[in-house]
């Protein structure tokens, strides 16, 4: 069953339906895989499925017994350069969803969101998840509820005693290469947010990022 590729199709698909092959699934498929049957998934069912002789439609079959491994949590980032590392990191950790939000010291605010997408796409077939990360409409910190979060604190690199698990928590915040503003470190600090130690170095956001999310996951 490893060997079988893996195809995200859509997040409504089920038994029985047949729907239209995507030109890029066809050639993956048929030019690079060399063959006709693979794992389709989507909206965290996967099912057996095939791709017509002629390339150009797709029938899903049988749903398999495989249990989408991803977790609920929505992870709240400010955009970096290695945003694409960051996304493909955090989905192979098996965020449900993305929430780009625009701090003071944020870098990257011009991201090629389809490009994004594609990303993760490729991340959640690679890391056998039965769903794709949604991403969410960019937002401004000011704009940002920090209630009920969790956040990867760089205060700990310089003396702050802090927690270093946070289990269950559902939205996890990681700020900019730059770190949090104090500004923002206060609104944090007033709205109840949590914030955790990833350790007594700076690291780099998507480094944080991964670890932040799995200190929630323990």
């Amino acid at each position: 069953m490893k060997n079988i590729p893996r195809v995200f199709i859509s997040d409504d698909i089920y038994t029985g339906v047949t729907i239209p092959a995507p030109s890029d699934v066809a050639h993956y498929l048929m030019r690079v895989m060399r063959r006709y049957d693979f794992l389709a998934f989507g909206g965290g069912a996967e099912y057996n499925a095939t791709i017509t002789s002629d390339g150009k439609t797709i029938i899903i079959g049988d749903k398999t017994p495989h249990i989408d491994p991803s977790n609920e949590i929505t992870l709240l980032f400010s955009p970096i350069k290695r945003i694409d590392d960051l996304l493909n990191m955090a989905t192979q950790m098996g965020v449900a969803a993305f929430q780009p939000v625009i701090t003071e010291r944020t870098v990257a605010n011009h991201v090629n969101w389809t490009r994004m997408q594609k990303i993760i796409t490729e991340s959640a077939e690679q890391s056998n998840r039965n769903s794709v990360p949604t991403i969410l409409p960019v937002k401004k910190f000011s704009d940002t509820d920090l209630s009920n979060i969790v956040f990867a604190d760089e205060r700990a690199a310089y003396g702050a005693n802090l927690p270093i698990t946070a289990h269950g928590a559902k939205r996890v915040l990681v700020g900019p290469e730059g770190g949090f503003s104090d500004s923002e470190f206060a609104a944090l600090d007033s709205a109840g947010a949590v914030g955790i130690s990833l350790g007594k170095t700076i690291l780099r956001a998507e480094l944080a990022a991964a670890i932040a999310i799995s200190r929630v996951l323990l």
